[in-house]
């Protein structure tokens, strides 16, 4: 997956090439082009979740169709928490602070928070790949390992999520 920042740097036009060039600017608009560079890559994510739910309700589809009622709920209850994810992931934080902010958040720990953000998409990538082993699942015991699996990698996905601005910026009282 490419690096958003560098495209959104190779992006800037005339007038954010300018405003690099005015001292006490330059660092708002670089501050800005990373922010920006998060949302893209935060959307991703929430597509990526998005599918993820899309998958899954096409095994409760499959598993209804065949008249396999047993694991129905826990992918209902799955694909719920999927749907509050992909909100959390859209609509959440960017790292942005003003002037007088209580906690200020300057380009490094911008960059943490792509980063952060970045590594999050292989915490998902794991979600994706038990779909398929959901599918394939021939009997009861490896129907429920196989979803313990899936609830694992959803719980340190959302676990991942909630600890990103924590420790961006460096505020857990604990």
């Amino acid at each position: 997956m490419p690096d958003i920042r560098e495209r959104v740097e190779e992006d800037r036009g005339l007038i954010k090439k300018i405003q690099l060039k005015i001292p006490g600017y330059a660092g708002y608009r670089r501050r800005e082009d990373i922010r920006n560079a998060d949302i893209l890559l935060r959307n991703q994510v929430a597509d990526q979740v998005k599918k993820v739910r899309s998958d899954l309700e096409g095994v409760r589809d499959g598993l209804a169709a065949a008249g396999k009622y047993q694991g129905l709920q826990p992918i209902g209850n799955l694909i719920f928490l999927l749907q509050a994810t992909e909100a959390r992931v859209r609509h959440a934080e960017g790292g942005y602070s003003g002037i007088s902010a209580n906690v200020r958040v300057e380009e490094p720990e911008l960059d943490k928070l792509y980063e952060y953000d970045y590594t999050m998409l292989d915490t998902l990538d794991k979600c994706a790949a038990v779909i398929p082993m959901l599918q394939s699942a021939a009997d009861p015991a490896t129907f429920n390992t196989t979803l313990k699996a899936f609830q694992d990698a959803l719980k340190a996905f959302d676990q991942a999520f909630d600890q990103r601005m924590i420790i961006i910026t460096a505020t857990n009282a604990r």
